[in-house]
């Protein structure tokens, strides 16, 4: 598929993807016609075998969120904005987080609205120091979507994640690190490099390793203790069949470094 909306770039000698929100004009803010085309690239990184994922934006934004112009709002009838978001947002969502491979956010610059929640719903968060955090949707009557009202309390705890919802409020990269809700800051000029190295590093590491963490840790937030026992118990069964975990074994047994082929 030609891509209009996004760039994606397939690495198959290092086995990263590189997936850019690219309607700089525009803030990157979503259509329909991205969504679609997110649908396929994300299916093209996982049929080619891709190992790590980067989201990026191009130009000076992230992601501004929804294209409000993308809902035909001048027509004098009133998007069913539930339809929206289970079509599209949603799915987004869910397909991120069920990818058996970890996922980059590297945040240029604004992500406000569903482009903030885009961010927060990706693994591993690198912001520029000149990004920024918004909530958006108090200030034109809606709430937090694309996963907000889950991912929000459970990264920066409930006072936080109301205030932040009810003012919309940008927030810097700074303290957005330092509430815990990102991974790392770091210099705006160097944050695509450091992504790149970040996919690089993680793409040579056991993926099936990465994805049942992965799998665990967000089933943890809604289970029981003891459901996310009997779940370690069921993915380490799995992990230990795998050919990566006997590399990495010999490897410690033979005091050389493993060599994961993510099997």
């Amino acid at each position: 598929m030609s891509y209009t909306e996004i760039l994606l770039e397939l690495d198959g000698a290092s086995q990263i993807a590189v997936l850019t929100l690219n309607r700089p004009d525009r803030l990157n803010s979503f259509t329909r016609q991205m969504h679609a085309e997110l649908r396929t690239a994300l299916d093209a990184v996982e049929h080619e075998g891709m190992r790590a994922l980067v989201i990026t934006g191009a130009g000076r934004a992230f992601c501004a969120g929804q294209d409000l112009s993308d809902l035909n709002l001048g027509s004098g009838v009133s998007p069913d904005l539930g339809d929206l978001i289970a079509d599209n947002f949603n799915p987004l969502v869910r397909r991120l987080q069920a990818l058996p491979m970890p996922v980059i956010a590297a945040v240029n610059g604004t992500a406000a609205g569903a482009g903030a929640n885009l961010a927060l719903a990706c693994d591993l968060v690198l912001a520029a120091r000149s990004a920024k955090f918004i909530q958006a949707f108090v200030k034109i009557g809606l709430l937090p979507d694309t996963g907000g009202t889950w991912l929000l309390p459970r990264q920066v705890g409930m006072a936080r994640a109301l205030g932040l919802a009810m003012t919309g409020d940008a927030l810097s990269a700074e303290q957005a690190e330092a509430w815990g809700m990102i991974w790392r800051v770091v210099e705006t000029e160097t944050l695509q490099q450091e992504a790149i190295q970040l996919a690089k590093q993680l793409a040579t590491q056991p993926t099936r390793s990465l994805a049942a963490i992965k799998q665990a840790m967000y089933a943890g937030a809604t289970q029981t203790l003891n459901q996310s026992l009997d779940l370690e118990a069921q993915l380490q069964r799995e992990l230990g069949q795998s050919p990566d975990y006997l590399e990495g074994v010999n490897a410690f047994l033979e005091k050389r470094p493993p060599r994961f082929t993510g099997r």
